[in-house]
């Protein structure tokens, strides 16, 4: 199929800056909304429905990684990362929210809870706990967030390439003396915005326009998904026409595996446990009204998954079948330019941009509320004692953490890593290895304050010298970082949640038990996590 002509004029950005627009009236909607009360901004006062815990829920997983990440991976390895991550994701996300999620609602509701962290500290009765795990998920979040800056960033510099050539050279590639991206949006230009959109809605309304904002997003994203899918797959002349294309130029790329072993694929399933341990999803499923908002969530967010995920993986396999590269041989920018290659319209390329920018928001607004969250209860009120604020002063230091943890980020996001895809992994393989933390907390009665400590300390251990061999020493040497870095044939993730697992057993086997009543607190028996 023979490549269009990419469009020059910047209809596209005007509908994305339509979408824009909408995002700004709905932080006045729910400032308007807005009680006024610290509970309110951090956890709505947990008065969140089944719908929109649904669609809070699953929009705050969905994030670059699932469409612009998911898509390039694919363009680089094959069909067989649906099952690398979608369909494993489909039923442990939701075993988790029925296992997990709904006992550490009931828990944080009886407790008053409004972090994850406060739930560890009372559950082991330790102070210190909590001042170990803020550094660890902090680092960890941090490049969750970063994904979404540089998927949003790699979008709109891939959609708008030629529209700005008085204004924007593009980047010079050394090796050729010819500038890719040419007329482009830069990328820090695409994250400035982002950030600012985003700081002001949930400055103005806290997890109540997070939630808000997520369910309008996750309809815009699902919505114009199918849209790109019908219309790509029509282009590429349907289905069979652009799969058998693959079939005759790429056939590995369809194979069961592909260029994925099968101890990596069977590793890569411990990765979708992470959502057990994610911060701002716990926050989430805090804002439930009562447990039974939590069935729709369980019922619908594997078919979700797989609406948003088989259309992007497909659109990345197709691509190599077409022929259609990857510009400046970025992977992450395939998405956009499948887009601007088989949509001639500029109006529904702006539409579909726009889509992609709204999964990306809905994970990054309800990060930042979660983060500014826990810095004011878990760091500030727990060493200066729960009076020395009033609300509003509680709100100020959480707004005043995001800001940071914003402009962080987004110095960050100026010096990108290759693969949003494979940056994102090391990130959940991190969450992951938690995973037996929360798991023992919530069902093992005999878990003690020294295994907590013991597997939180050998994740963090296991996890940086991985993530120092994979990614930071090649970086040192100059040699460019392998997208599956594997250790025997298996994901690191294999070896950082074994040992993390491990030691929080057999150091809880030898170490004295928690009190019973202090035990009892936590656990919550069949029945009483109805309300």
């Amino acid at each position: 199929m023979g490549l269009l002509t990419l469009a020059k004029e910047p209809t596209p950005l005007y509908v994305v800056g339509a979408y824009f627009a909408l995002l700004i009236g709905l932080g006045f909607i729910t400032r308007a909304l807005y009680r006024g009360t610290s509970g309110d901004y951090f956890v709505a006062s947990r008065s969140i429905g089944p719908f929109l815990l649904l669609m809070s829920v699953f929009g705050t997983t969905m994030t670059a990684f699932a469409l612009v990440g998911s898509t390039g991976k694919a363009y680089q390895s094959g069909i067989g990362v649906y099952g690398l991550m979608a369909s494993s994701s489909g039923i442990v996300h939701s075993l988790v929210f029925f296992l997990i999620g709904i006992k550490l609602w009931a828990i944080g509701k009886r407790h008053d809870f409004l972090t994850q962290i406060q739930f560890f500290r009372a559950r082991f009765d330790s102070v210190g706990i909590g001042y170990l795990l803020f550094p660890i998920l902090v680092l960890l979040v941090i490049p969750y967030l970063l994904i979404g800056i540089l998927g949003a960033g790699a979008v709109v510099r891939g959609v708008s390439v030629g529209m700005f050539p008085d204004t924007f050279a593009g980047t010079l590639n050394p090796a050729t003396s010819q500038y890719a991206f040419a007329g482009a949006v830069p990328p820090w230009l695409t994250g400035l915005v982002i950030c600012a959109i985003v700081l002001f809605y949930i400055f103005s309304g806290g997890l109540r326009a997070a939630a808000w904002a997520n369910a309008f997003q996750t309809m815009v994203f699902m919505v114009t998904g199918v849209i790109a899918f019908w219309l790509i797959s029509g282009k590429l002349g349907g289905l069979s026409a652009a799969t058998q294309r693959v079939v005759a130029n790429a056939p590995e790329y369809l194979a069961r595996e592909g260029k994925i072993t099968q101890l990596q694929f069977l590793s890569y399933g411990l990765v979708p446990l992470s959502v057990g341990m994610f911060p701002h999803l716990f926050q989430h499923w805090l804002t439930a009204k009562n447990a039974k908002a939590f069935r729709l969530t369980a019922i619908c967010h594997p078919l979700f998954i797989m609406i948003v995920w088989v259309p992007c993986i497909l659109i990345g396999v197709w691509a190599v079948g077409d022929g259609i590269t990857a510009p400046g041989g970025n992977a992450n920018a395939i998405l956009s330019k499948v887009v601007q290659v088989t949509v001639a319209d500029p109006f529904i390329t702006g539409l579909l941009t726009a889509g992609i920018l709204a999964a990306i928001m809905s994970s990054l607004d309800s990060q930042f509320v979660c983060l500014g969250t826990i810095f004011t209860q878990d760091i500030v009120i727990q060493m200066t004692g729960e009076e020395r604020f009033s609300d509003a002063q509680k709100v100020l230091l959480g707004r005043a953490f995001i800001l940071f943890i914003v402009v962080v980020t987004y110095l960050l996001s100026l010096f990108p890593p290759p693969s949003i895809f494979d940056l994102a992994v090391w990130c959940f393989s991190g969450f992951a290895s938690l995973f037996p933390l929360v798991f023992a907390a919530v069902y093992w009665r005999g878990v003690t304050k020294a295994g907590a400590v013991a597997s939180i300390l050998t994740m963090a251990a296991t996890w940086s010298y991985f993530f120092y061999e994979g990614l930071v020493k090649p970086t040192f040497e100059g040699v460019e970082a392998k997208g599956d870095y594997l250790v025997a044939g298996l994901m690191p993730v294999t070896f950082i949640f074994a040992a993390s697992a491990v030691s929080l057993i057999l150091v809880s086997l030898v170490t004295a038990p928690p009190p019973a009543a202090t035990v009892d607190k936590f656990m919550i028996a069949r029945g009483q996590t109805h309300g």
